[in-house]
């Protein structure tokens, strides 16, 4: 049986997590333990949570069926997508419903996988939905509170095609990534900008620094040699250098080269939207340096979630 995340009883972990951990607060230190960085981690899933919850509420009936960002959904379906993640993590057993032949964004079995739910309450009213939304919070944040799961714990990851087991640790951090960048998409789509320097945008910057390396090495194959400058300012500034090796592995640092092959420079906003695939290269305000070509290849490759 799949384990939940409010299952209890479980063995403690033995070790600890290595290396500072993504989007913890503070530099990690002898006085943080790894307790305290998976607090640190629901914490921030609470703030998003309960700032979307926030969000959707006074919103009218029309409002929910504004399109977002986030290919093929409305508000709505950005919401239902919450609501049915945290439920299965809660144990919940996903609805049976068939999912219509013609929806062009589901063009593979994650989608697909995605689409159930969220097609199955597209004819949920408002306030079907934050009643719903607020009743999956209340159970989900009991979860978190009382969970026996030790950080380095494996847990069941929902993925559809891509579910397996990963440690407890990670699975709270791309809950946290999840929630907020669809807390992005909500903003977007209703005109009310805020949130982008929260503990969770902090932790979300950290999740996709760690993927720049698999854009530039593997998806845009930039040949060895490479070093690539991201200048990102705003609310999430940071200067990072990813490397090509001679074996075409790329990794990640923030010792910045003098003579990058590529620099790209942009605001936090615009890379967030990039890298989950919400907006084209062609519509962000991103300024290039170096060479062109592999420049664009890429940004052309920079979305790097599923």
């Amino acid at each position: 049986m799949r384990p939940s995340a409010s299952a209890t009883g479980v063995r403690g972990a033995r070790k600890s997590i290595e290396g500072p951990p993504p989007g913890c607060p503070e530099p990690r230190g002898r006085n943080v333990t790894d307790t305290q960085i998976v607090q640190a981690y629901a914490d921030a899933w609470t703030q998003s949570i309960e700032a979307v919850s926030a969000l959707v509420a006074p919103l009218t009936e029309g409002e929910w069926n504004r399109p977002t960002e986030c290919p093929g959904w409305s508000v709505r379906d950005v919401v239902s997508h919450l609501i049915a993640m945290e439920t299965e993590l809660l144990g919940d057993p996903r609805p049976i419903h068939t999912v219509p032949s013609d929806l062009r964004h589901v063009v593979d079995e994650f989608s697909r996988y995605c689409e159930v739910p969220v097609d199955k309450r597209r004819c949920h009213t408002g306030p079907e939905m934050t009643a719903e939304l607020e009743y999956t919070v209340i159970r989900r944040s009991r979860a978190l509170r009382d969970t026996r799961y030790g950080p380095l714990d494996e847990v069941r990851w929902p993925m559809g095609p891509y579910a397996r087991d990963i440690p407890y640790h990670q699975l709270l951090r791309a809950r946290v990534f999840d929630v907020w960048t669809h807390e992005q998409d909500l903003r977007r789509a209703l005109r009310s900008p805020g949130d982008l320097d929260t503990a969770a945008a902090v932790i979300t910057r950290d999740y996709l620094i760690e993927m720049l390396p698999k854009a530039v090495a593997k998806l845009a194959g930039a040949p060895a040699g490479t070093t690539v400058v991201f200048d990102v300012s705003g609310a999430q500034e940071f200067m990072r250098t990813v490397r090509v090796d001679e074996n075409g592995r790329g990794s990640v640092d923030s010792l910045v080269s003098l003579a990058p092959s590529v620099s790209l420079s942009l605001d936090w906003d615009s890379f967030a939207r990039l890298t989950c695939g919400r907006i084209s290269p062609a519509a962000a305000d991103v300024k290039v340096e170096g060479d062109e070509e592999l420049a664009w290849r890429i940004l052309d490759n920079l979305a790097v979630t599923p």
